[in-house]
C-alpha cells in the first residue's frame, strides 16, 4: 500500500502515483476513501497538501506539499505554466511525427449522473506539443477495419487544463487507448479482449520540472512506467511499423 517516493524533504514530497488512485477524495465518488492524500499522510506521518492533480487513471510524477504556503508557491508555478511536464501515451491511429495541438478548452459540467457538457464562455487557451515515438499495426479487426493501428507518443502540454491531453488527442482524432470518457469504444473493446490483465488509461506522467520553494533551484523528477504499461509495450514490439 505504500507509495513510491521519488524525493522528500521538509517542504515537499514527490511520488510516482499508481494508476487507479485518486489524488484526493471527491464528491463524484463519495464511497471511495483511498487516495494519495490519505496514504501519504499515513506513510510520512505528516499532513500533505495537493499542489496539482493527475486523473485517477493516470500514473506518474505527482508533487505534494507539507504546508499550505509551499502548496501555494508550487501551485502558482503550475498556474503560470512555469513547470515543464512530459507525458507518454498510447493513442489510436498513426499519429503525425510531431506537432502542436492549439485548441481552447472550456470548463466541463460534470454533475454526477448527468451527461458531461462544455460550459460556453469558459474557454481558455491550451497548447499541447507532441512527438510520435513509434507506430504499430495489429492484426485485430476494429469496427469496419481489418487491423488496428496505434501510436506511442511523447507529450508536453504547456498548460494543465482539465483532461487537456485526453481532450486534445480526441480533437485530433487520436483518442487515448483505455480512455472511458474520450476514447474510442471499438479500440477499447478489442484491447480489453486481447489483454484483459493490462486494462488502464494508457497515460503516464513521465517527468516534472519545477522550482524548489526554499532554494529556488530547478528540480526534475522522472517516474518509471508501471508493470501494465511495460507489458503492453512489450506485446506491441512485434507489431512495430518501421
Amino acid at each position: 500500500m505504500n507509495l513510491e517516493i521519488l524525493f522528500q524533504d521538509e517542504y515537499l514530497v514527490v511520488i510516482n502515483k499508481p494508476a487507479g488512485l485518486l489524488v484526493h477524495r471527491t464528491e463524484l465518488d463519495k464511497a471511495e476513501e483511498d487516495a494519495v492524500v490519505q496514504r501519504l499522510r499515513d506513510q510520512t506521518g505528516q499532513w500533505v497538501f495537493p499542489v496539482h492533480r493527475l486523473d485517477r487513471g493516470t500514473s506518474g510524477v505527482l508533487v505534494m506539499a507539507f504546508s499550505p504556503q509551499t502548496a501555494r508557491y508550487l501551485s502558482d508555478q503550475f498556474a503560470n505554466a512555469a513547470t515543464a511536464k512530459t507525458y507518454h501515451c498510447l493513442v489510436r491511429g498513426l499519429c503525425p511525427e510531431n506537432g502542436v495541438v492549439d485548441y481552447p478548452l472550456a470548463k466541463l459540467n460534470e454533475q454526477k449522473g448527468k451527461s458531461r457538457f462544455k460550459i460556453e464562455g469558459t474557454e481558455k487557451e491550451a497548447q499541447t506539443a507532441f512527438s510520435c515515438l513509434q507506430h504499430y499495426e495489429l492484426p485485430f479487426p476494429v469496427s469496419r477495419y481489418d487491423s488496428m493501428r496505434l501510436s506511442w507518443v511523447k507529450v508536453t502540454p504547456k498548460q494543465g487544463r482539465k483532461h487537456q491531453i485526453r481532450r486534445h488527442f480526441k480533437h485530433q482524432f487520436h483518442p487515448l487507448v483505455g480512455d472511458s470518457c474520450y476514447g474510442c469504444r471499438h479500440v477499447n473493446k478489442v484491447i480489453r479482449a486481447a489483454w484483459p490483465d493490462e486494462q488502464r488509461l494508457m497515460l503516464h506522467a513521465s517527468s516534472l520540472t519545477f522550482f524548489h520553494p526554499d532554494t529556488h533551484r530547478t528540480m526534475t523528477f522522472d517516474a518509471q512506467l508501471d508493470h501494465k504499461l511495460l507489458t503492453v509495450l512489450a506485446k506491441l514490439e512485434q507489431y512495430k511499423i518501421n
